[in-house]
Parts: structure tokens; C-alpha cells; sequence
């Protein structure tokens, strides 16, 4: 499989024994009444999945799935339709129940299909994680429940997991674009639970990205996620009440990004702003953060779990400047929304799979560092909360209100940090608690790899990221009096 894989777009016109002009029949047939677009989308999935609990290995899983997903879009309506039997006859089918729903009359002419887009090469993955020996996988999440274990003896449970794809996509357009591309995912990820007496509390962590199966190896990067989940479980342990009221906030660099991505960057997607539901809609031009943000989404980082060489719709992904020194810059966009909105598309096109249509999505999304540094934030707050590590979330597009839980938060007191907290959650609001920042500090990081992004029922791989800030003032519920 690994070599008919060296060029996704053969792949499939080996595999179903397809050809240009029967591309061109199908988007034909999909464009017979008056549309102003259509697309078909190839992919073929290949993934694995292994767990650990109770110091076995419990569950294997392997599976195989391929299809193909029509398009039709006419003015701002939209049919889909897919099969995951991909011949030509199922895609003529898919082709007129999308036309159906799309609704239109008149025709717009011939297609012509052959213009290659080139995308990135920001993966180059010689050996499918897929393709490694399950005993490999087995023997790791081992190793691993034994390194937790030997953490300390308050250790009590561990569970490990593994699970990887390889996925081979390909975009054929009706504007006369052919996009192909093989995207590996794969992620690691371990938590343990602490115990000292009654008291019982968790931690986790894990990585990955589009890496091959060596990245877990490197440097013992396995044993590093395994010492972390038991290191903040047991900090937990020893955690007291969180504080309740309004406080000065220090989010800690990497993984609290998630806050960011929550509260802001999905405001920012174009289909909430053409919708003029989202809290930023209308604001082009216009100072929405403090001047120290600048917030940005990028999917051509090399080997990252968000980035993509092109995206769902075919077009190449780019680093997209959202927020400029506080100033908004512009949306998240695919295909459609960029048509209607009359802007460009941003490469941020992305589906869950085939049976999915595609909508705007982030890809990398994060702040970009200031020049201060962590301990001179640290030493600025008499009282308030340092934010290490967040757990679920929620937030409201249109008004812009969100609610995070901290896994692993801090007391900061006269400058220092001082005793950990429990149950600690954030309230706010995303553009209010932005024009609050007054601090960043230069120590940018990205998260480890572990990013999944629901919206309307589908998931996709994301990645998140922060350097230390200080926003001014947010409320942070606790079961005690701050």
C-alpha cells in the first residue's frame, strides 16, 4: 500500500479504474442545471487503534473505509450527496441527488478537467504509523502503564492509547482543478489516576502529529507523556479549593491556547460572519483585542496534528493573519463563503470524512509571542490564578461567552506562584477578555498534538497554542471566596 501511496492522485485512478473524462462526465451531470460549482471528493482511510487499562492491552481495532462525496452549490444552497462504492455509475447517482437538492434550471456549459494543484510537502512520511508491527504498539503502551506506575505508589490506574490513519484524498473540481494528497495522523496519549486516601484525582497527556511512528521514540518522548499525566495527577492531590470572583488571569503557554481557539477563532470562521452570528461579524478594520494580540492560523507547519498540504475543498493551505496587533484582518474561509463574502478562499475547507460536506475550519490557531517574559508576569500579579492546563469547555459563537475548566491551575500570591488548585473554571467573554490582555510573554509554544474540533457534528484534527499571558480581569468560579 505504501507505494501505490507515493502519488494520491494515481492512487485512485489505479484503484477504480477512473479517468479525466469520466470526471467530467460526473461534474456534468452535476452542473446540468444552472449551478455555480461543483466537486467531487475522493478519500480512501486506512486506521488503527490499540488501548491499555488495568496493564493490558484490551482492545485492537483496524478498519478500512473509502467513498466519494459530490458537491453542488447554487447561489448559497448546497447539495451533497455520497457513496462509499466509488464507480462511476454511484457517482452519476450522487451527482443528480445533490443537482436535486441544489435546485437550479439552465445549463452552464461543458467541464474540462486536467489543471494539477501542487500543494505543500509539510509531511514526508516514509512508513505509514498504520504499517508498524502491533506488537510494537502492544509493548509501548506497556512500557508505558509500568513508567506511570513507578511514578510514585499513589499511582493507581493508568490508560494508554494508541491510534493512527492514513488517509489518501483527492479534489476534483468543476473549474477544471485535479488536487490530491496522503494525510498520516497519528496520536499518543496516556492517563493515570492518583489516590491518597479518599482523595482521588486524574491527569493526563499525550502527543502527535503527521508523524511517523519513530516521533513517540525519539528522545523516550513516550516516557516524557507518561512522567506528566502522573506528575499532574498528583499535583492534584495535594490542590485546594479554587478561589471564586473576578482576579488578574496568567494563562500559561502551549495547550491553554484551546481557550483561544474556543473563544475567538471560531468566531472567525467565515460562515458565522456571512451568517452575521458571530460576535466579530462586521468588524473588518476594527481594534477587537488589546495591540499585543496578534492571533494567527496556520496549516503549513511542518508534521503538525492541524496542518494539511491542501485542504477538503483542494486548495492550499497558508498562514492566515486574523488579528493584527488588535486589529481584525479578516475570516476563516472555504469555497462557498469566500464566493458569497467576494473574498478569496483562505485553505480552510475541511470535513470529517467523504459522507461529510465541508465548512470553514481552523487548522493551527494561535497567539504570537511578546516580548516580556513568564517570570515578569509571574512577578506583576499580587493575587490572581496561573492557568497551566484545561480541561472541556464551552462558548457561545454569536455572543461570544465561554466557560473552561483548569486541570491544573495555580495560586499566584505577592508575585509567586504558590499552592495549586481544584475545580477552578473560567467565565468570560472571548473579545472582552482580548482587549484585557496586558502582557505576553516571548515564550511561545504549540501544543504537543492531541487537538480534536467539533462543529455541527463533525470532528476534525487541530492544533492549538499561546505563549504566557496576563489578561487583567476574568471571573473565575471556585468553591471558596477569592
Amino acid at each position: 500500500m505504501a507505494n501505490e501511496l507515493v502519488q494520491p492522485d494515481r492512487f485512485f485512478l489505479n484503484r477504480f479504474g477512473l479517468n479525466q473524462r469520466a470526471f467530467e462526465r460526473i461534474l456534468g451531470t452535476a452542473l446540468e442545471r444552472k449551478a455555480d460549482y461543483a466537486d467531487l471528493y475522493f478519500e480512501f482511510r486506512s486506521a488503527e487503534a490499540l488501548s491499555l487499562e488495568e496493564s493490558i492491552v484490551n482492545k485492537t481495532a483496524k478498519s478500512i473505509s473509502q467513498g466519494v462525496g459530490v458537491r453542488v452549490c447554487a447561489e448559497d444552497r448546497t447539495g451533497y450527496a455520497y457513496s462509499d462504492e466509488v464507480t462511476v455509475d454511484r457517482m452519476r447517482l450522487a451527482a443528480e441527488t445533490a443537482r436535486a437538492i441544489a435546485d437550479q434550471t439552465a445549463n452552464p456549459g461543458a467541464v474540462q478537467v486536467g489543471t494539477r494543484i501542487p500543494g505543500h510537502e509539510l509531511y514526508a512520511i516514509q512508513t505509514s504509523p498504520t504499517e508498524i508491527p502491533v506488537r510494537e504498539k502492544v509493548r509501548l503502551l506497556e512500557e508505558i502503564d509500568r513508567e506511570a506506575r513507578a511514578v510514585d505508589p499513589r499511582i493507581k490506574m493508568v490508560s494508554a492509547s494508541f491510534a493512527a490513519e492514513d488517509k489518501v484524498v483527492m479534489v476534483v473540481t468543476s473549474d477544471g482543478r485535479i488536487a490530491a494528497d496522503r494525510q498520516p495522523l497519528c496520536r499518543l496519549n496516556v492517563s493515570v489516576i492518583a489516590e491518597d486516601g479518599s482523595n482521588r484525582q486524574s491527569g493526563s497527556f499525550g502527543g502527535g502529529g503527521r508523524v511517523e511512528w519513530g516521533f513517540f521514540l525519539e528522545d523516550e518522548r513516550w516516557r516524557q507523556y507518561a512522567r506528566e499525566a502522573a506528575r499532574q495527577a498528583l499535583i492534584n492531590l495535594e490542590a485546594i479549593d479554587a478561589p471564586a470572583g473576578e482576579m488578574v488571569v496568567v494563562l500559561g503557554p502551549g495547550w491553554p491556547g484551546v481557550m483561544l481557539h474556543e473563544a475567538v477563532g471560531h468566531g472567525l470562521e467565515g460562515d458565522f460572519n456571512r451568517k452575521k452570528t458571530s460576535t466579530f461579524s462586521g468588524c473588518i478594520g476594527q481594534r477587537v483585542a488589546s495591540e499585543l494580540c496578534t492571533v494567527v492560523d496556520d496549516g503549513t507547519i511542518p508534521n503538525r496534528r492541524g496542518s494539511l498540504n491542501i485542504d477538503d475543498e483542494g486548495t492550499p493551505t497558508r498562514r492566515n493573519v486574523l488579528i493584527e496587533k488588535g486589529i481584525l484582518r479578516g475570516y476563516l474561509q472555504d469555497r462557498l463563503n469566500a464566493r458569497l463574502m467576494g473574498v478569496e478562499p483562505t485553505g480552510n475547507g475541511r470535513r470529517e470524512s467523504f459522507a461529510h460536506i465541508p465548512m470553514p475550519r481552523m487548522t493551527n490557531t494561535f497567539m504570537l509571542a511578546g516580548d516580556c517574559t513568564r517570570e515578569e508576569i509571574i512577578r506583576s500579579v499580587e493575587r490572581g490564578l496561573y492557568a497551566v492546563n484545561f480541561g472541556g469547555g464551552q462558548v457561545d459563537i454569536t455572543s461570544g461567552k465561554f466557560v473552561f475548566s483548569a486541570s491544573e491551575a495555580y495560586l499566584i500570591e505577592d508575585g509567586h506562584i504558590t499552592r495549586p488548585v481544584k475545580g477552578a473554571t473560567l467565565i468570560g467573554n472571548g473579545p472582552e477578555a482580548l482587549t484585557r490582555v496586558s502582557m505576553v510573554a516571548n515564550d511561545l509554544e504549540l501544543d504537543a498534538g492531541v487537538g480534536t474540533c467539533g462543529k455541527n457534528g463533525q470532528s476534525v484534527p487541530v492544533g492549538v497554542g499561546m505563549p504566557t499571558v496576563r489578561i487583567d480581569a476574568m471571573t473565575v468560579g471556585g468553591t471558596r471566596a477569592a
